[in-house]
């Protein structure tokens, strides 16, 4: 049966907009619910063993809860852009003009600047997909926005399989040459609750992004063999863990090789043992930030529910590399009129 989707109010924004979710539902008992607010993957459940829905993402009851988030949370689940990651002290040049963005992460800019994508309702709509139905949330982010250049119109669309592939296809363009970097945020569990550093990793990049302090990179990109951050092979995140100063928070860059841009490349495979269940993550993206929750922090519902702490969620976020405007060596994360942002990003569930 085709996949479908329901419609419903989930809340009001601070401004009175309305906010939708939306759930689509496969044949196979996996459901996914996104908002309209900062186009947000809200849920995805998968049956458990005795047929219970087992949550696989850190999530809220309410959107009160949502607008009362937590620092180290701000971003669970949400679209972030224009840019994700971090640039050096919020400043880039392009085309001869510097431009300074909002610092907003110690003295960096993160994941687009105050606003952000995340915090913005989007345009929803329920459109026909291969699959069935799919949702199509769009942004217009006018020129100056967070003092980037160019008016970026951007797209996501969300679709589920009767595979079980949950896929997300971006789109953007630009009137004015911008940088543009969407990326999803969701904090995956896949065992329903605990920590993620029993979870088994293994990541298809043969090199990785070195950082400072405030997570800024070198400008280097160092083989990950005899380091902490050698997953080739499969093993528990805890592995190494206490070895990397405040954990990782880190991109990687996938073994992309001779593939097309368009291309799908596997850039993680992660197993809860206890379970059996398993995730992967594919993607036509150069890097993924592979974060375990360092920044969480015991976190409550507004009716004082327990809901998660510090290392409960992993972030697999597909993207370009890190203050990629700033670093020549690095793939261009540059947008000119005329191009189109389009990537694609599929995470594929074994149950």
């Amino acid at each position: 049966m085709p996949t479908q989707v329901h419609q419903e109010v989930f809340g009001k924004n601070t401004d009175g907009t309305t906010v939708h979710s939306f759930v689509l539902k496969n044949s196979k008992g996996v459901s996914v619910t996104v908002l309209s607010w900062g186009a947000m993957l809200t849920h995805v459940q998968v049956p458990g063993k005795d047929g219970k829905p087992v949550e696989l993402t850190l999530t809220l009851p309410t959107f009160e809860d949502y607008l009362a988030m937590k620092p180290g949370a701000t971003y669970l689940g949400s679209y972030v852009g224009r840019f994700a990651n971090r640039i050096k002290e919020g400043k880039f040049t392009l085309e001869g003009k510097t431009y300074q963005l909002a610092i907003n992460n110690g003295p960096n800019h993160l994941h687009g600047g105050k606003v952000s994508f995340a915090y913005r309702v989007w345009t929803a709509e329920v459109i026909d997909h291969p699959t069935g139905k799919a949702v199509k949330f769009t942004i217009v982010s006018p020129d100056g926005e967070e003092n980037y250049p160019g008016t970026l119109k951007a797209a996501v669309i969300y679709s589920l399989s009767d595979d079980n592939e949950l896929r997300f296809d971006e789109h953007a363009t630009t009137d004015k040459t911008t940088i543009c970097s969407l990326t999803n945020h969701a904090f995956w569990t896949l065992a329903g609750k605990g920590s993620v550093l029993d979870l088994e990793a293994k990541l298809n990049c043969n090199k990785y992004v070195p950082v400072d302090s405030t997570l800024i990179p070198s400008g280097t990109l160092e083989d990950v063999a005899g380091t902490p951050f050698d997953f080739l092979e499969s093993k528990k995140i805890s592995t190494n863990f206490a070895k990397v100063e405040g954990g990782y928070d880190h991109c990687w860059v996938i073994n992309r090789q001779d593939a097309d841009s368009s291309e799908l490349v596997l850039a993680a495979d992660v197993t809860d043992p206890a379970s059996g269940r398993r995730m992967t993550v594919s993607t036509t993206k150069v890097g993924i930030q592979f974060y375990t929750g360092n920044f969480l922090v015991a976190t409550h519902s507004n009716a004082n529910e327990f809901l998660f702490d510090k290392n409960w969620g992993l972030c697999l976020e597909t993207q370009h590399l890190p203050d990629a405007p700033n670093q020549p060596s690095f793939p261009s994360c540059v947008l000119k009129p005329g191009q189109e942002y389009c990537h694609a990003t599929v995470h594929k569930f074994f149950l």
